[in-house]
Parts: C-alpha cells; structure tokens; sequence
C-alpha cells in the first residue's frame, strides 16, 4: 500500500523538487535585491556637489511615476531629469537655477514643495481659512446654546409629575 502513495520518477528515484524551488526562489530574492537596491549610482567629484545633487534630485517629482521623487525612479524619464540636474551643476548652476529651469519646463507640479504665487495661493490659505471658519461656526453654535440654557425655566418632566 506505500508504493502507490509515492511518486517515483522514471528513473525510480522520489523526485527533490521542494529544495530545488527553495534554492531558486532564494535566488531570485537575492538577485531581485541586488538590481533594486541602487537605482541612482550618480557620484559627482566634490562632496558637497553631491550633496546638492542629492538635495536636489529628491525634492523633485518624477513626472511619469507623480508621487516618487527622481532620485528613487528607475523610470527612463527620471533618469534623463537626473542627468539634466548632474549636468547643470557641473556647469556651475545654482540650485535655485536647477529648479527655475525644471519648473519653466514641467510646470510648478515638479517640485514637491510648490511655492507661493497667485496660481496656488488658496492652496496654501484653505486650511487656514478652513480652521478659521470651522471656528466661528463653533463659538455661534455655543453662544446660542447657552442662551437656550439661560432661557430655559420650566422644570424637567420628572419634577413635574412629583
């Protein structure tokens, strides 16, 4: 009765197919960590340029993937954007010169942190303006309730019936 419950192979052999999938999943981790884990290998010859450049590259939007920034994209565009960023400081930009010229090129959307102008001033005033308003709405309603309360004379229904 065992021999029917096991599956030999055409040679006779029990197959060892559970240790060969270990060993190829494992090596497929491994292999998948290694290619993800460096997307930018981009080294610039002064420390302090590559500072900027790291700076840089993460406060700017990859436009394909919208909410990663170039310097963690392995997407072909944000490798273009960080090689134009390497360029530009190489030939002596400043970082406020880096930004001017993506955003004249992608628009405000590129930057993370967007700045202030007339186009999105409500954006940053709405959750001040918002609290404010949630707070007037609060006082108004506690003013009219405790002039409700001091209004209030008739006594309760259970002193009432007593």
């Amino acid at each position: 009765m065992r021999e029917l419950t096991t599956t030999t192979t055409a040679r006779g052999r029990e197959p060892r197919g559970r240790p060969v999938a270990c060993l190829v999943a494992l090596a497929a981790l491994i292999l998948g960590v290694a290619t993800a884990y460096a997307v930018d290998p981009t080294q610039l010859p002064d420390p302090a340029l590559q500072e900027r450049y790291l700076a840089l590259t993460h406060e700017l939007r990859c436009m394909q993937c919208q909410n990663e920034a170039i310097a963690d994209s392995p997407v072909s565009l944000a490798a273009d954007l960080r090689r134009e960023v390497r360029d530009m400081l190489l030939a002596g930009k400043s970082d406020e010169d880096v930004r001017n010229f993506m955003v004249a090129r992608y628009g405000d959307f590129i930057l993370f942190r967007p700045r202030f102008n007339a186009r999105n001033a409500w954006l940053w005033m709405a959750p001040g303006v918002l609290l404010l308003v949630g707070a007037l709405v609060f006082v108004r309603i506690v003013q009219q309730r405790s002039a409700l309360v001091s209004e209030d004379n008739e006594p309760l229904e259970e002193d009432a019936r007593s």
